[in-house]
């Protein structure tokens, strides 16, 4: 029997996370592959080194292909916010049917005709993303499909992403031999698991604090409606360990995971830390508030430039749902205490509810199969099966016209 899997690929600045889910009879996800690989080739989410990118990607599919015990052709790749842009759009259409009943085609048809906007050459269309449909003027509808009707209309939201780093990204993922199924904006795909549906519609804030960059979307009425991103991240937190305690950046990192925490006074008094010896010097002793104070001044700074980035979007006031964290930086002790203190709101981590995944860092790929299973490929197998293939083809394709013209 074939088994119905969907795997979702996060390739951030740090880690490349494969995860791969297969979907039950009930079209509940049982998550039954991870891979991770330490990744060296990209800086604040963008990639600087192809070779090392695809030795990443390799990695961390094979894997979670061990686990899973069967080769994955192909999967959904993660975009970071900081290579997209939003636009808001309308479609319309007439409605085709001699009875005037809206059908799928109906609706792919007015989600085309919201694609038609003048893009500037350097960038392309990554999604659209229907934020509520119109029927002859009644609006609201999340789903007219089945309703009577002559005119639909559709109020979408465009994701737009640059051509060179979506192409550097596609070259990395074909080149280690896997076939891309589609792209889904990390923001999405984070709020898959880390927003309730109540979250989204009274309005919250997910900052997803990565490696090397920190995510600001703000969620409402149930949709995504705005995205910044922070060229900072944990990265710089590790780098101001180094510097100020004078260590290695391996060092730092060590200290960092292993008695990091956000807030000074979470620390008992007098307690020290042993600092590994750097080139046959002998270990040192440091007092443990000296480490929590230099992660807190970088922490502060991270999300005060968020707050400020709020501000800049109009949001002055905390919205209803207050602040959800996530990201491998969201596992730092007492980051929630801080982040409620600096947006003056409600501040929680998010965490997925699987076995095995359950940490925040795994928040965006596990994200991007939910996403995936439950918008771009419909609940139809037959018809998710088709849809799987055709965009690996489209991008072999595309990459072949590329060869061509670049050789």
């Amino acid at each position: 029997m074939k088994r119905n899997l969907i795997c979702g690929m996060d390739i951030g600045t740090s880690h490349v996370r494969a995860i791969v889910g297969e979907i039950n009879m009930d079209n509940s996800i049982s998550i039954i592959g991870v891979g991770t690989s330490p990744s060296e080739g990209l800086k604040k989410g963008v990639i600087v080194d192809l070779d090392k990118t695809v030795e990443a990607i390799t990695h961390a599919m094979e894997e979670a292909e061990r686990m899973v015990g069967t080769s994955i052709p192909s999967a959904f790749l993660g975009i970071v916010g900081s290579q997209v842009s939003l636009i808001n759009n309308r479609g319309v259409v007439a409605v085709a049917g001699a009875d005037k009943e809206i059908t799928e085609d109906d609706v792919e048809r007015v989600l085309q005709a919201a694609r038609v906007i003048a893009l500037p050459p350097d960038r392309e269309i990554i999604d659209v993303i229907p934020r509520e449909f119109i029927v002859d003027g009644y609006d609201g509808i999340r789903d007219p499909v089945g309703m009577v009707g002559v005119r639909l209309e559709v109020d979408a939201m465009i994701i737009t992403g640059m051509i060179t780093s979506l192409r550097n990204l596609y070259r990395c993922v074909e080149r280690a031999g896997i076939n891309i199924d589609g792209t889904v904006l990390t923001s999405l795909a984070n709020a898959e698991v880390a927003l309730s549906r109540d979250e989204k519609e009274l309005g919250a804030v997910l900052i997803d604090i990565g490696g090397g960059t920190t995510e600001v979307a703000v969620f409402q009425n149930g949709h995504l409606i705005n995205i910044a991103v922070l060229p900072i991240g944990g990265d710089h937190v590790t780098n101001d360990i180094a510097v100020g305690l004078r260590t290695t950046l391996q060092a730092a990192e060590k200290l960092k995971l292993e008695h990091g925490v956000a807030l000074p006074s979470l620390v008992p008094e007098n307690s020290s830390i042993e600092l590994p010896q750097i080139s046959g010097k002998e270990p040192r002793k440091i007092q443990a508030k000296e480490l929590a104070l230099i992660i807190e001044a970088r922490l502060v700074e991270i999300l005060h430039m968020a707050n400020e980035e709020l501000e800049h979007m109009g949001y002055r006031e905390s919205l209803p749902a207050g602040v959800v964290l996530t990201g491998g930086v969201s596992l730092m002790r007492g980051i929630a205490e801080l982040a409620e203190q600096i947006f003056q709101s409600s501040a929680r981590l998010a965490q997925p509810s699987y076995v095995g995944v359950k940490s925040p860092i795994y928040s965006s790929a596990v994200g991007i199969v939910h996403y995936a299973q439950n918008t771009q490929i419909g609940s139809d197998r037959e018809y998710r099966t088709n849809r799987v293939a055709l965009p690996g083809i489209f991008n072999k394709v595309k990459s072949w016209f590329m060869d061509m013209f670049e050789s």
